[in-house]
């Protein structure tokens, strides 16, 4: 079993790719080769195949990252399931989690993050959380955004830490955090991990 995300850029015409577009390359590298295991195609569209467990917090990790421009966002469609073609390129290999994927993508229409696999009982549960979730991640702001970038990149750092590296003060870090709905982010993440 394993996973693939396919994504999109909201409003990248708008913007350089410049702008966003090494920033996604360099996140999208910490998973692996491309063309292997991520390629962006199209311009502004991408796969990437990750581990299952790790295949919620990687889309949350691309969300955070694109939320710290300006009028930019991300769709993005989680497909669980095999791999039954490998390919040279992501974007030619087969199985049922490409086509979960590809079905769960052309499916985003006010949500733009949404997971697809074999259970249709887990996919219902996790996408009412997941529309939910989206109440509080579509309204970060770029300063929020950037932390939770941060706190989801280095999970084990306290406050004080992330008050260091932001030179910020450790109320400011709590109230970030909080605006950023971390805790709930974080509770979501877990059932994801618990139950995928």
């Amino acid at each position: 079993m394993t996973s693939i995300i396919t994504g999109d850029i909201i409003n990248s015409r708008n913007h350089s790719p410049n702008t966003w577009l090494d920033g996604l390359k360099n996140i999208l590298n910490n998973f692996g080769q491309t063309p292997e295991h991520w390629e962006i195609y199209r311009g502004d569209s991408f796969q990437l195949e990750i581990d299952k467990k790790n295949a919620l917090k990687t889309a949350l990790m691309i969300k955070a990252h694109m939320k710290q421009f300006k009028d930019i966002d991300v769709r993005l469609a989680i497909g669980i399931g095999n791999k039954s073609y490998k390919a040279d390129h992501i974007t030619q290999s087969n199985g049922s989690a490409f086509v979960h994927s590809g079905e769960c993508f052309e499916n985003l229409k006010k949500n733009t993050l949404a997971i697809q696999s074999n259970n249709t009982n887990f996919d219902t549960i996790i996408n009412i959380m997941l529309g939910l979730g989206l109440l509080t991640m579509n309204t970060w702001t770029p300063t929020t955004a950037t932390l939770m970038a941060l706190v989801l990149k280095h999970p084990d750092y306290n406050q004080k830490q992330l008050a260091k590296i932001t030179n910020s003060t450790q109320g400011n870090i709590s109230q970030g955090l909080k605006r950023a709905g971390y805790d709930e982010i974080i509770k979501l993440l877990n059932y994801y991990v618990l139950n995928v």
